[in-house]
């Protein structure tokens, strides 16, 4: 990788993870020398940038979009433009699209590019005096431009403005602040534009009343029972993601209509192509009720009038709803609104803001190469079935729970581990959310022997992602012993935890499933308890788990008649002995160990005698697996005709008749 290159890919970084400067795949960079521009390919994201994302295209092919003579359509004309920036493209295999500004950043004469759209100097150049503060602070260190349409009219407007600086200074601009945009900085060193921009932030920040510090405010619970009502309504093909935020910026702007007026129009392109042009205001959020009367009164007008549906919901005193196809998407959503709300605080400063005009707005709303690029930044969403879906995984810290949490994961899955084991419960998230992708994973200290603490879990659910489509309750403990050996508060402990604790998921559960149903009566979610083969069957000395367990497959049954109808499923997986993890093979507490100690295995002298007592009982001489757990849970959310079922996953040591 030549130098150049290199120092483009860190300052593209630098400033791409930094919120303040930039959201999602917005902003642009590029390097060029006497023959070719390296420019960020549309739709990648500056903070992820590498070499591959960078599109090179021939300088001399490029000038024809300047001498060339386009139809006065808007449309057609950025259709033909676009082609003559294909043309350009010097390895045209790539299936990379160069950005549509590269014509822009090609008329500049300085080797760097950095353009980004940073919240504070955006609150000046979306203010209804940014013209004059611009020229007040800067004079002639910067170019400003009007607000221009976006793509072909905008760079011949920079390239107009741009002849008069020269011939003025004759040298480029440094600096040029775009109305309603956002800036370019550029340098001949990556170091250089660095300062530059560092000082442009100093600048207007001396100008500026120190901003008051933003605070999450409280989760509102009321929409606990509307935001998967919402989920349902949105959701056609396949399950979308709602997300949620609020605190102390969101909340003045809620107050009433006209507050909200204020938060309710475009101010740059960015914010139309992530959250359209138009929004939904509720009013009166006294009760769930109330939010979805209002919601479905305005849904088929809003999309009549807009034709789509909202992809941004604002809840007065209760906060933002973003929808959206992934939880990755729906962030970005937030941020970008939440975003245009914190440039609307700023530009009060500077004036009151600007904002797009309709017609403004409409044109980056159906530009080709907007919806490109929106449909690029999406790209990680896969036609998988279980995508979307989200699932609760209690006892998910270690062992089976784990591996069905992580397993469920790489199927696109958002997934919940809910765990008494803090530790294990956030080590095992943060390490799933290192991987790339576009579903998420997130922990939440769960008791499922407590009421509270499982409803806590299932609001903190919605409160994730919008919904609930599969609980998996695996949470279970194994206290061995003969009657003799079993104390009363052990028996009772081991029933609370995998009977009732059962119970107690159910309920929660399928409060939210019924929601979802009543607004999408042919939605299918599921109920799935990880049982044992001693559900199936009597186990000797371990009667309390066993006892348990069959208890469980009882409670499947019955809940399975009482949720039939809200297209609910219940089943239960009933996994053989699976030796490899924790519960048998824990050196201290281990099932291996307590079998030893207790003299279960007659004749066994050590943990490898009763290990090869139970592999020698199963026809398929192994323990059950991870995997062919998840097989069965698959096989379990994938049909919709079996429910009240109890699957054995024994390699055939227990045979259903």
């Amino acid at each position: 990788m030549r130098t150049e290159i290199r120092d483009l890919v860190e300052i593209s970084r630098f400033y791409g993870t930094d919120k303040e400067f930039v959201i999602a795949g917005g902003g642009n960079t590029s390097f060029k020398d006497d023959k070719n521009i390296w420019i960020k390919a549309s739709g990648t994201s500056l903070a992820t940038l590498d070499e591959n994302d960078l599109v090179e295209l021939d300088r001399e092919k490029l000038k024809v979009i300047s001498t060339g003579h386009y139809p006065e359509d808007p449309l057609k004309r950025e259709e033909e433009v676009k082609n003559d920036l294909f043309r350009s493209i010097t390895d045209r295999q790539s299936s990379r699209r160069p950005s549509v500004e590269t014509s822009l950043h090609d008329l500049i004469q300085y080797r760097f590019v950095v353009h980004l759209h940073p919240t504070l100097i955006n609150g000046v150049l979306c203010s209804r005096n940014a013209r004059t503060v611009i020229g007040r602070l800067f004079g002639d260190r910067a170019l400003f431009i009007p607000y221009t349409d976006p793509g072909y009219t905008l760079f011949k407007a920079v390239e107009s403005e741009m002849a008069h600086y020269r011939s003025k200074l004759h040298k480029d601009p440094g600096i040029i602040f775009l109305e309603n945009h956002g800036c370019f900085v550029s340098a001949d060193t990556t170091e250089e534009i660095r300062r530059t921009y560092e000082q442009i932030v100093k600048t207007i920040s001396a100008e500026m009343k120190p901003r008051e510090e933003i605070t999450p405010l409280p989760y509102n619970k009321v929409l606990h029972e509307v935001i998967p009502a919402v989920r349902m309504l949105l959701s056609e093909k396949r399950p979308m993601v709602v997300r949620y935020r609020h605190n102390s910026l969101i909340a003045p702007y809620y107050r009433s209509h006209l507050e909200f007026h204020k938060i309710s129009m475009a101010l740059t392109p960015d914010m139309i192509v992530y959250c359209k042009a138009a929004f939904i205001y509720i009013e009166n959020s006294s009760s769930p009720e109330r939010i979805m009367e209002s919601f479905r009164h305005q849904l088929p007008r809003f999309a009549a009038e807009y034709g789509y549906p909202p992809r941004i919901i604002v809840i007065r005193n209760a906060g933002i709803v973003a929808i959206e196809e992934t939880t990755g998407s729906a962030d970005t959503l937030l941020d970008v609104y939440e975003d245009l709300i914190k440039t609307v605080d700023l530009a009060s400063a500077w004036g009151g803001a600007k904002y797009l005009t309709p017609t403004q707005a409409a044109f980056i709303d159906q530009w080709e190469v907007e919806n490109y690029r929106r449909k690029v930044s999406k790209a990680t969403v896969t036609d998988d079935r279980y995508s979307n879906r989200i699932a609760v995984v209690t006892g998910g810290a270690k062992g089976f729970g784990a591996g069905i949490a992580e397993a469920l994961f790489n199927k696109n899955l958002n997934v919940v581990i809910a765990d008494l084991d803090e530790d294990e419960g956030n080590r095992l998230a943060s390490s799933l959310s290192e991987v790339k992708q576009s579903n998420k994973v997130v922990y939440t200290k769960t008791d499922v022997s407590d009421p509270e603490s499982v409803k806590n879990l299932i609001i903190n659910t919605v409160h994730q992602f919008g919904g609930l489509d599969i609980m998996i309750s695996n949470a279970g403990i194994l206290r061995a012993g003969s009657l003799e050996e079993m104390d009363p508060e052990t028996f009772s402990l081991t029933t609370d935890v995998n009977y009732r604790g059962y119970f107690i998921c159910a309920k929660y559960a399928s409060e939210v499933m019924k929601i979802q149903n009543r607004e999408k009566p042919d939605y299918y979610t599921d109920i799935i308890q990880i049982n044992s083969k001693s559900g199936l069957r009597g186990s000797n000395r371990n009667f309390a788990y066993s006892g348990s367990k069959f208890g469980g497959i009882g409670l499947t049954q019955s809940f399975a008649l009482e949720l039939a109808p809200f297209r609910i499923k219940v089943n239960s997986v009933c996994p053989g002995n699976y030796y490899e993890g924790p519960l048998w093979s824990d050196p201290k507490n281990g099932l291996f160990v307590q079998y030893l100690r207790t003299g279960k295995v007659p004749g066994a002298k050590s943990i490898e005698d009763v290990r090869r007592f139970y592999e020698d009982q199963v026809p398929m001489k192994r323990g059950c697996r991870l995997e062919d757990v998840v097989k069965a849970l698959l096989y379990i959310v994938d049909q919709e005709y079996e429910t009240g079922q109890a699957l054995p996953v024994t390699g055939g040591q227990v045979m259903l008749s």
